[in-house]
């Protein structure tokens, strides 16, 4: 089958396009034929070598953790699913080493959920990282509910554009930080307010529409601006961060919790996700899609940080 495949750590330059064995099914596994993949941050990192102490890996590496496509084989005692069904999943495994940037992947059934039945492969593979991520950041985390106010991130990203819309459906109020030309995207995704973190400091946005503080910020960028975020916490508030977590001193004096979240896969709240998606109540990113070829290309932007939503390499 054809994938990306690199044989080292280091720039993008190192991906290549190859002939590699196609999977079989192991028990409780499905095989997916892989029609799109999405592009993620972690797929750049992971070329790079920064996660080489987090996670065991083996070379050659197929990168990538989204895939959307039809089911093309069942491993023993898996039920669920049947060869033909249109599925997607979040496919990070114990061992980095057997991507989606492929035509074929296999995956745990239980990681595995039918597509929304309103999207197409391309824009449902882009839910499943970015979706399962602000999924478990804001609820499981974050323990966010109706009523509460939160300061979303980074809201034009892949990741903020399900969060806002997770947060709003959940009876939110939602702040959002992007820049001005994302303003109206971000509004039109449900956001309340959207901060320009490039002309004012959002902090004291945030104290002005909510002078008693609010109750959760979803750090998606980490450094200074987590630090920061704790400034617009109310006593007996969260931040919640998918980037890093400074010392846990940062935030005693502000009287908050915090937590970090690593996404997992998790088939069920891909199923209670693609139900929002398919009442309408949630719409996926904006997404581009190129060639599977251009894979290189595709991690280079998406190292830049500034993509509107997502990118889509079409593999069939």
């Amino acid at each position: 089958m054809r994938a990306i495949v690199f044989d080292a750590f280091g720039g993008p330059g190192n991906l290549r396009l190859a002939e590699v064995h196609k999977p079989s099914p192991a028990a409780n596994e499905v095989l997916i034929e892989v029609h799109c993949a999405s592009v993620n941050p972690v797929d750049w990192k992971i070329r790079e070598g920064m996660l080489a102490e987090l996670f065991p890996y083996e070379f050659p590496i197929v990168p990538g953790w989204d895939a959307a496509g039809v089911v093309a084989g069942t491993g023993k005692g898996v039920t669920a699913f049947h060869v033909g069904d249109k599925v997607f999943a979040y496919c990070r495994k114990p061992k980095v080493q057997h991507g989606t940037y492929a035509e074929y992947v296999t995956m745990a059934a239980e990681a595995v959920a039918p597509m929304p039945r309103n999207l197409d492969f391309a824009a449902a593979s882009t839910i499943p990282l970015t979706g399962l991520t602000a999924w478990q950041s804001l609820f499981d985390a974050g323990k966010l509910s109706a009523g509460q106010k939160v300061l979303i991130h980074a809201g034009a990203g892949g990741v903020g554009s399900l969060a806002i819309q997770f947060a709003k459906s959940a009876g939110a109020t939602v702040f959002t930080t992007a820049r001005g030309r994302n303003h109206s995207y971000v509004k039109g995704l449900g956001a309340d307010a959207a901060i320009d973190y490039t002309r004012e400091k959002f902090v004291d946005a945030v104290r002005a529409l909510a002078p008693g503080g609010i109750d959760l910020v979803f750090d998606t960028v980490g450094k200074h601006v987590q630090r920061e975020s704790y400034k617009t916490l109310k006593r007996g508030g969260t931040l919640v961060s998918i980037i890093d977590l400074s010392e846990s001193g940062e935030a005693e004096p502000y009287g908050v919790r915090t937590s970090f979240v690593f996404v997992s896969p998790n088939g069920g709240q891909l199923r209670e996700i693609a139900a929002l998606i398919e009442g309408g109540t949630v719409r996926p990113a904006e997404y581009e899609e190129i060639p599977l070829d251009r894979a290189a290309e595709a991690q280079e932007r998406s190292r830049t940080g500034h993509v509107r939503g997502k990118i889509v390499l079409n593999i069939r």
